[in-house]
């Protein structure tokens, strides 16, 4: 830190209590001066001698009373006045960061000019400024600080302006060219001591990292940290990355439990005002911040009850960089009073937003990515938010107050993300199902009609048709699905099923189970039973062993005709095997009616209240 001593006399100043300072000298005091709760017993000459102010007041004063004159809006009180006071006597007084502004406002209000005698205080302490303090690191960090309380003298002397300047002009210069001690965090390393044993003297440079002044600036107050780094982005030679990582690095040291996204704090007013003004500073550049550290600022935002404004911006960032986001991010607590743990309905207008800008994206023309067309971007983009809101629904579905309408209207807002498996959204409807074991046939029709059973793998096809909380329709439509997908290795083709099977097979066995409007029997929307679950476990196991027999080896182009006709014949019956067990499952517990045997896919059963059978209760795999 610098420092300036100025005069060479003694320092006779002596207290007596709080409020009593005073000369010690042979001379007796002529004047008293009052400023606040503090009475100093001094000598006329040697400070009308430097402060016009003073003449001013003492000439002013009742004739009755000259000796003593009252002084209530001084900048800095008796502290700033006493180093006016000692200089004013030639006393020895060491000026540094934390004094020398109010030493300087105190000077400007006692009119402490060089008109009145040459090398005055002001003089020396504008010196001292220009010389020393503006031209150090810390220095001007600390000094700004200390013109907070000093405002608006402070700001009239152009002291805060100066200190702006000399932050932002450091933090934007190259960092081969920092040569100073740049962070009051930082420890020096051995060599930069002179005390590594391999050290033989020469002064390697060390490498200098572009955030070196992050850390720094964090100490700063809201007011003041908005003004620098205003200051800095307007020098525009700091790039957007490292203003947002200097963002990022001053809301966690800042804002209580910023991280684990909670204000425990009841100073509200203070940290909303800190929120809204880390957003209006966020870089207008994409990508500039993580897409984590913007929604912890949203759930922020929303905890503080911060402007509209300010969370539309969010909304509007975040929709941009979606795809970056991980699933805990969006678990942000829906407001009190609400029935269901997490807002949903903000997750859906983020979503929104992904596909608002998503078509607004322009054409990618920089030669990097001239050879990936801008479709190729934004099918990776959606894939990735396709998955990530399959993860989040498979969170969200463990509420027990979440409504089926939620659950279904964000799976949909996602649905036409094309994405190579469904396994996600298929855990999400398993979570779902689990947790709300009591919605209706109906329910439970719509929410399995989000999932393609097309775009299962066959890990979760092993687990959807064990599973007891699916309708029999949807199991059907996973063999089905596994079948098809088995004989298409093979060069093979799908045995014919029953039409009435195949009614339960949407778009005529080959379309999406989500799009299906294809009206089939209601009990085939009721769960299976113990029964039918342990008859399709052991034909599932048969079709797998006769499937991977054939492929074990990857010789399936070697193999004789003959004997890809007779794996194919055995798979055929097999899969017909399965399907007959299932059929007559269903009749054994009575529960196909007439219109079952129809191979008509537009017949609907009547009886739409009717009761299933009791089920046999096992553990699931999900």
């Amino acid at each position: 830190m610098k420092f300036m001593k100025l005069g060479s006399k003694p320092d006779s100043f002596q207290t007596d209590g709080e409020s009593i300072r005073y000369v010690a000298t042979e001379l007796a005091t002529d004047i008293v001066v009052n400023i606040g709760d503090v009475k100093f017993y001094l000598h006329k000459f040697p400070l009308l001698s430097k402060s016009v102010r003073l003449q001013k007041l003492v000439a002013t004063s009742n004739d009755e009373n000259n000796d003593e004159i009252y002084i209530q809006d001084i900048p800095g009180g008796p502290a700033a006045f006493e180093i006016c006071a000692k200089f004013s006597y030639g006393m020895t007084v060491t000026l540094n960061a934390y004094n020398v502004v109010a030493a300087r406002c105190a000077a400007e209000y006692l009119e402490m000019y060089e008109t009145v005698e040459k090398g005055n205080l002001i003089y020396k302490i504008d010196v001292f400024l220009n010389s020393s303090i503006f031209r150090s690191w810390k220095d001007s960090i600390i000094v700004l600080q200390t013109t907070k309380s000093l405002l608006p003298w402070s700001e009239e002397l152009k002291v805060v302006s100066h200190c702006l300047d000399s932050i932002a002009s450091k933090a934007s210069i190259d960092t081969s060219k920092v040569e100073w001690s740049y962070t009051y965090n930082r420890k020096k390393l051995p060599s930069e001591n002179g005390n590594s044993p391999q050290w033989n003297g020469v002064r390697k440079p060390q490498m200098v990292p572009n955030d070196w002044w992050v850390e720094d600036l964090c100490e700063l107050h809201i007011d003041l940290y908005k003004r620098v780094i205003t200051t800095i982005k307007t020098k525009g030679r700091v790039s957007g990355d490292v203003i947002g990582e200097a963002l990022n690095a001053y809301t966690l040291r800042r804002l209580p439990d910023f991280s684990k996204g909670m204000i425990q704090n009841n100073d509200f007013i203070k940290y909303r005002s800190l929120v809204e003004t880390i957003v209006w500073l966020l870089p207008t550049e994409k990508g500039t911040v993580s897409c984590s550290f913007l929604l912890r600022l949203l759930r922020s935002a929303i905890l503080l009850d911060c402007g509209e404004m300010e969370r539309n911006e969010l909304m509007r960032r975040i929709g941009q960089q979606l795809p970056e986001a991980a699933v805990t991010d969006l678990l942000i607590r829906a407001p009190a009073g609400e029935a269901t743990i997490y807002d949903v309905d903000i997750v859906h207008n983020l979503v929104e937003e992904f596909v608002t800008h998503s078509s607004q994206t322009d054409p990618i023309e920089n030669e990097f990515q001239e050879s990936r067309s801008p479709k190729f971007v934004i099918d990776a983009s959606t894939v990735l938010v396709a998955k990530l809101i399959d993860g989040y629904l498979a969170e969200i579905a463990r509420d027990p107050n979440l409504p089926l309408s939620k659950f279904v209207n964000l799976a949909e807002s996602v649905a036409s993300f094309s994405r190579p498996s469904h396994d996600g959204l298929y855990r999400a409807i398993d979570m779902y199902l689990k947790g709300h074991p009591g919605i209706s046939k109906s329910e439970r029709r719509r929410i399995c009609r989000l999932m393609d059973c097309k775009k299962l793998s066959p890990e979760a096809c092993m687990h959807a048709v064990q599973n007891e909380r699916l309708p029999m329709r949807v199991v059907v439509q996973v063999l089905f699905f596994e079948q098809v997908r088995a004989t298409a290795s093979a060069g093979n083709s799908t045995p014919d099923l029953p039409g009435s099977i195949r009614a339960l097979l949407p778009g005529g066995s080959h379309g999406s189970s989500r799009t299906t409007t294809t009206n089939t029997e209601e009990d085939w929307d009721s769960v299976p039973t113990a029964e039918d679950i342990k008859a399709l476990k052991g034909e599932l196991a048969t079709l797998r062993l006769g499937s991977s027999g054939s492929d074990r080896n990857g010789n399936d182009a070697a193999k004789s005709d003959v004997e890809k006709a007779a794996a194919s014949k055995m798979k055929g019956l097999v899969m017909s095997k399965i399907f007959s067990k299932l059929w007559s499952s269903k009749e054994r517990h009575g529960e196909i009616s007439s219109s079952d045997t129809s191979e008509s896919p537009g017949s609907v059963n009547a009886e739409e209240t009717k009761s299933t059978p009791s089920r046999t209760r096992r553990h699931s795999l999900s």
